[in-house]
Order: C-alpha cells, then structure tokens, then sequence
C-alpha cells in the first residue's frame, strides 16, 4: 500500500511550447477557483503551498515542438497524418452541427455546411492528390472553423494551419509506426519519470493529455486513488480508441477511481461514450462521467474545467484522504 505524501499530477494537451512553471502556475490557480466554488476554501492555501501534495506539471510539449519558446515548428504531414485528421476533423464537424444547429444561428450552421463542403472535397481527391495538396484543402478547412466564434477564442490557434498541427499531435502520439513510435515513447517515459511509485498519485489530464495517462498509468506501478479526465478523446471511436494500447481499452487496474468530465460545448470530446466505450478494470473500476457548463465561448482549456466545483471537490478529498 502506497504511504507518504500524495503526489498531484498535471498532464496536458496538445498546443505549443509550455513553460513548465507558468502552466503549473495557472493549473493550480484554477483548481484554486474551483475548490473556492466546491465551498472548500479552507483547503486553498493547503493545496497552493503544497501542504496537501506534491503539485508536478508534467510538460512534453518540446517534444513537439523543436524550435521551443521562438516559435511553433510546423512539420509537413505525411501520409499517416492525413486520414487521421480527416477522420478527426470529421468527428469535430459533427460536434459543431450539434453546438449550433440551424434553428439557432444560420450563419454559423453555413460556416460549418462551408467546411464539411471542404474536408469532403479532400476527402475524395486524396487518391489523386499529394499529401501536401491534401494538407493545403484540410487547412482550408480549420480556417473555416475558425470563422465561428467558440472556435476563433482559443488564443493559442491563431490560423488554420496552426490548429490542424496541432490537432495532429494526437495522431502523432498515437502513431506505432518503427521510428515514430519513439514519440510516444519518449513522451509517457517523460510522464513517468515525474512519479514516486511508493506514494499515492492523484491524476488529473486533459485533452491528448487523457491519452498519454491512459497508457502511463497502464505501465505504472504505483497507486491511483484518483484520475480525472478533462475534455477528453479517448472515445472517439476508430480516431482514438481503436488505437489505445493496451486494446481493448479498459480502465487501468491500479485506478481507484475514475472521474471523466465533458462540457457540453466542447468540440473535441466524444460526448459521453467514454463511460460506455472503455470497459472497466478486473476489480469493476470504470469511468464515471459528469456534465458541466463552462462559462464562455471556448470550453476546451483545462483551466475552464478546473474552475468548476464539481471537479475540484473530488481532487482536494482524494488528497486529504
């Protein structure tokens, strides 16, 4: 049985090139803000002095990104990139018709008709088109996305051709491929090496994040209590989940507990098949999912989900216990 002092782990998602300190700064603030709304504030400075855990921020995003803090590298695409964010590009273009509707907004409704008129037409040329042409068309496309305004708010994407690289990093990540394989192989040992297996581990991951902590706390030795999943993937069918390892995707057998929490709004989520597509561990461990409703246009940041009560609550009792 793990003894010590609980260890809090922050693993992120995609996105360019994080510093350590900030991020785990702005984390930390948030999850601040959500104990106060969980009606725990006596838990604050216990949790932002580190009395309650050990607080790490798992980074890896200079793996993706060579050129670090003077700028996002933007690697050309290949021929295993392209079908995977066909496929996923497919998968949020269906989200965005279920967040804006016709009846709601007309010209959001065209926006999107505008851009699945473009990842079709990319679709159908891919036999016939280089993958550059074919990168070119899917760019089109995330700069047609851009045009609706939950998807324009997310600073950090400031053109298409940046969204659609970074939207590659999941199929990066997940590419088994000899060589490419390294990638992720670098990223979870990056992840583990953060990690005291003597002493309890209290997980919360986002976006891509939740894919790297499904396969990290596959390998990993210690004791979970507690893993949260924020605005996760990891159910987007043949784009994600047919591509875990282990297959088929079950919730890992040192978990404890597991909390998944989706916002309506959020493009990148599966909704919520997470809890009815991953099968639970040996001892009937399976994800629970919550609902929540972030506030603002762009609900796909970390931070938006840890500002809520709902999620923070579970968090500070795992590390009190």
């Amino acid at each position: 049985m793990a003894t010590g002092k609980p260890q809090l782990l922050f693993v992120h998602g995609i996105g360019g090139f994080r510093d350590t300190a900030t991020d785990r700064r702005r984390w930390l603030e948030a999850l601040a803000a959500g104990t106060r709304d969980a009606d725990m504030a006596e838990a604050i400075s216990a949790l932002t002095q580190g009395w309650l855990g050990d607080v790490t921020f798992a980074n890896y995003s200079d793996l993706f990104n060579r050129r670090g803090a003077q700028g996002y590298e933007a690697v050309e695409l290949d021929e295993y990139d392209v079908p995977f964010l066909t496929d996923l590009l497919d998968s949020m273009l269906g989200e965005l018709s279920e967040q804006f509707p016709p009846e709601a907004s007309r010209r959001d409704a065209r926006v999107i008709r505008d851009a699945r008129f473009q990842l079709d037409a990319a679709i159908q040329g891919r036999q016939v088109q280089g993958v550059g042409d074919i990168g070119r068309r899917l760019i089109g496309v995330t700069t047609t996305m851009l045009r609706l305004p939950g998807v324009r708010q997310a600073a950090q994407w400031m053109n298409g051709s940046v969204l659609l690289f970074q939207l590659a990093q999941v199929g990066r990540y997940l590419d088994r491929r000899a060589k490419k394989a390294e990638l992720g192989a670098a990223i979870r040992g990056r992840v583990l090496n953060c990690l005291d297996p003597a002493r309890p581990l209290v997980v919360v991951s986002h976006s891509l994040g939740t894919v790297v902590a499904y396969e990290v706390l596959h390998e990993y030795e210690g004791t979970v209590p507690l893993w949260v999943t924020l605005g996760s993937p990891l159910a987007l069918g043949a784009v994600v989940l047919d591509r875990l390892v282990p297959r088929p995707a079950r919730c890992p057998e040192n978990v404890a507990s597991w909390l998944n929490f989706w916002d309506r709004d959020d493009i990148v989520v599966g909704r919520p098949h997470l809890a009815e597509w991953i099968r639970p561990s040996r001892s009937g461990v399976k994800a629970v999912t919550e609902r929540v409703d972030s506030r603002g246009l762009w609900t796909h940041t970390a931070t938006k989900y840890l500002e809520h009560g709902a999620v923070a609550r579970p968090v500070i009792e795992a590390l009190q216990s």
